[in-house]
């Protein structure tokens, strides 16, 4: 049942970002991520009020907003360096941030079997490859450092999620979204008022197709999160990590799919790296 709910966080976040990918084509990324989040928050609202759970403070509320605010850094950083950089050199970069919930799991207890880390191991590098390396070229230091952030910033945003679903998976989904809409409101509303006073490019496309493709990004990073909360609370936050981070790997799948984007070589390498190890860490 680990895997699967693993698994399922992997399908889910890679389709989500291959939407909002979609999305960022017609408005700024950064408004993606902030009416994603807030229809994210209004779910997590409903679901709060409808349970009674109230607002009870305990352990979940410091790692969940430590999450958010990790996850929200990383992106940041990525979405920097992917202006100052090359995707195929950017994004497998971010993607090694896996290895960070990897090693605090361990240092925490986990005790993954032989067959467990080579498939974990596999699975690292699969990604990677899956990815679209470049294996030349020039990247130059920033993109690199500001990748080389991000994927720390992700990683810890896996393991802080975990800790704070320990103590109660629906406070840990609610405080994360509210901690990050309120995280991004602040710096996409100040980046705007700086350059543009009357804030007007906050607005999202009124069109039904823009509006359906938000709450979509919204809803599926919201159900992802919960996959993967579950699964770390039920089995090793090591092997929950790895299988829950093969979403690029999905993504890739849909351009392929929809938009007919060709798999390279190293790609394909990469994916069957991946199903290997999902397959050995399965056993």
């Amino acid at each position: 049942m680990t895997v699967l709910l693993a698994l399922g966080s992997s399908v889910v976040w890679g389709t989500s970002d291959f939407v909002a990918g979609l999305l960022s084509r017609r408005v700024s990324p950064w408004v993606v991520m902030v009416w994603s989040q807030l229809i994210g928050l209004l779910i997590m609202t409903v679901a709060v009020i409808v349970r009674g759970a109230g607002i009870a403070p305990g352990a979940w509320l410091g790692w969940a907003a430590a999450a958010a605010i990790a996850g929200s850094a990383g992106l940041g950083c990525f979405y920097s360096a992917l202006a100052s950089g090359t995707m195929g050199v950017v994004a497998p970069i971010a993607s090694l941030g896996v290895a960070v919930p990897v090693l605090l799991g361990v240092i925490g207890g986990d005790v993954p079997s032989a067959t467990a880390w080579v498939g974990m191991a596999a699975a690292i590098v699969g990604v990677v490859l899956a990815s679209g390396p470049e294996i030349h070229g020039d990247a130059g230091p920033r993109p690199v450092l500001l990748a080389s952030a991000a994927g720390v910033g992700f990683g810890l945003a896996l393991y802080f999620l975990h800790r704070a679903a320990r103590d109660s998976l629906l406070h840990a989904l609610f405080g994360m979204r509210l901690t990050t809409v309120v995280v991004a409101v602040v710096i996409v509303l100040g980046w705007w008022l700086v350059r543009h006073p009357a804030g007007s490019a906050l607005r999202p496309e009124t069109t039904p197709a823009a509006l359906l493709g938000l709450g979509v990004v919204g809803a599926a990073d919201l159900g992802a999160n919960a996959l993967f909360a579950a699964a770390s609370t039920t089995a090793m936050v090591s092997v929950a990590s790895v299988l829950g981070s093969l979403y690029s790997v999905v993504t890739a799948g849909w351009a392929r799919l929809i938009l007919g984007e060709r798999l390279r070589p190293i790609q394909l390498l990469g994916v069957a790296l991946v199903v290997l190890g999902v397959v050995l860490i399965a056993l």
